[in-house]
C-alpha cells in the first residue's frame, strides 16, 4: 500500500473528518492525503460519503469534527484562499441558463480575479478546449445536457487552479466526451496539477488516478494503487460461459469447490457466466475437463487477474451501483 514520508508534498490533507445530516453520519472519521501533481481516484457506491467530502473541500460544508487543508490553508479558518486555489465540477451542470456559454466563464474568471481581458482570453481557449466555440453565445439554456456538462467543466478550469475537485464529473457524458475529459485529465496531470475524482466508473479509476482511495460507509476500508489493490484480493478469477446458460447452476455446483476460501459461486444473471476467485494455477484446465465430463459445452474459459470490480467486491461485499441509503 501506498506509504507517505515526511518530506512529501501534500496539497490536500484530510484528518478524522466527521460529517452528519441529522442522524445519518456520512463521514465517520475519514483521513487522507493528497500528493501534489497527482490524480487519486475516490472509489465509493452511492451514500458512501465521497460528495460530503468534495463539500468539505470545496468550503461548502462545515464539518463536526477534523480538519481539511489546500494548499496549506484550512477549509475552516481560511477559506477564501482554498476557494482560489480549487475548480470545481460537481455531478450537476452548475451553471447560468441565461448567460451565454462564454458569458458564463468570464464570469467566473472574474470571480478568481482575473483581469477582464484575461478571463475573456481563458474563456476562449476553454470554450475551443471542450468544442464549445460554436455555441460559445448562445444562451446556455439553449445548450444540451452533455453541452451544459462540458461547459461546466470547462468553467472548473477557466482559473487554471492548482487543485481540481470533480465529482463524478463523466456522470451523463457520451462515451467521446468522456474520454476528452480523460485526456483533459491527463494534460492537467503532467502539467502539474492535483486531481481529486470520485466516481463509480472503477474503469476510470484505473484509467486516470495513481492512487485509489476506496470508501464505505463514510471510512476509507483500502489505499494503494490500482495494482495494489488488485494484488490484495490474492487470487485470480475464472470466468466460465457456456453455451446454454440455463445450466449455469449445475456448472456452479460442479465447480464449487476450486473456489478459493470457500467463497461462494453463483451465475452473474448480468454478464451471464460464473466468475469463480480461484488460487490453484490448473484451475481452467481442471474446469473444462470436469465440465466436459459433465456434457456441458463450454462457450469460454478464462483465467484473469482480479479488476478493480473483483477488489471493490471483495472489500465491501457488494458493487458500487447498490442504491443510496441517504444521500451523500
Amino acid at each position: 500500500m501506498h506509504t507517505y514520508t515526511d518530506h512529501e508534498d501534500h496539497a490536500v490533507e484530510v484528518e478524522d473528518l466527521v460529517v452528519s445530516y441529522g442522524k445519518v453520519t456520512a463521514l465517520t472519521g475519514l483521513s487522507l492525503r493528497i500528493a501534489s501533481g497527482t490524480v487519486i481516484g475516490v472509489l465509493g457506491p452511492n451514500g458512501a460519503g465521497k460528495t460530503t467530502l468534495v463539500r468539505v473541500l470545496a468550503t461548502l460544508l462545515r464539518p463536526d469534527r477534523g480538519a481539511a487543508r489546500v494548499l496549506g490553508h484550512d477549509v475552516v479558518r481560511d477559506p477564501l484562499p482554498v476557494r482560489l486555489a480549487i475548480g470545481l465540477a460537481g455531478q450537476f451542470a452548475a451553471v447560468d441558463q441565461e448567460l451565454t456559454g462564454r458569458e458564463n466563464l468570464e464570469m467566473v474568471g472574474r470571480l478568481y480575479r482575473l483581469p477582464r481581458a484575461e478571463a475573456r482570453r481563458r474563456a476562449g481557449e476553454v470554450l475551443d478546449r471542450f468544442d464549445l466555440t460554436e455555441a460559445a453565445d448562445r444562451r446556455v439554456g439553449t445548450y444540451s445536457g452533455g453541452m451544459k456538462r462540458r461547459l461546466d467543466l470547462a468553467a472548473s478550469l477557466t482559473g487554471r487552479p492548482p487543485v481540481l475537485l470533480l465529482d463524478e464529473p463523466t456522470t451523463g457524458l457520451d462515451p467521446r466526451s468522456r474520454q476528452e475529459l480523460w485526456t483533459i485529465v491527463d494534460e492537467l496531470r503532467a502539467s502539474g496539477s492535483t486531481v481529486l475524482l470520485t466516481t463509480q466508473y472503477l474503469e476510470e479509476a484505473d484509467r486516470l488516478a495513481q492512487r485509489i482511495v476506496v470508501i464505505d460507509d463514510g471510512a476509507v476500508i483500502a489505499d494503494g494503487t490500482a495494482a495494489e489493490l488488485k494484488a490484495g484480493v490474492g487470487t485470480d478469477i475464472l470466468r466460465v460461459r457456456l453455451n446454454e446458460p440455463a445450466v449455469l447452476t449445475t456448472a456452479a455446483t460442479i465447480l464449487e469447490d476450486l473456489a478459493a476460501d470457500g467463497t461462494a459461486v453463483a451465475p452473474d444473471p448480468v454478464t451471464g457466466e460464473l466468475a469463480i476467485r480461484v488460487s490453484r494455477p490448473d484451475a481452467s484446465a481442471e474446469a473444462l475437463r470436469r465440465l466436459d465430463g459433465s456434457g456441458l459445452r463450454v462457450a469460454t474459459i478464462q483465467l484473469t487477474q482480479p479488476s478493480l470490480d473483483d477488489v471493490f467486491l471483495s472489500l465491501t461485499g457488494h458493487t458500487t451501483s447498490v442504491p443510496a441509503k441517504e444521500s451523500r
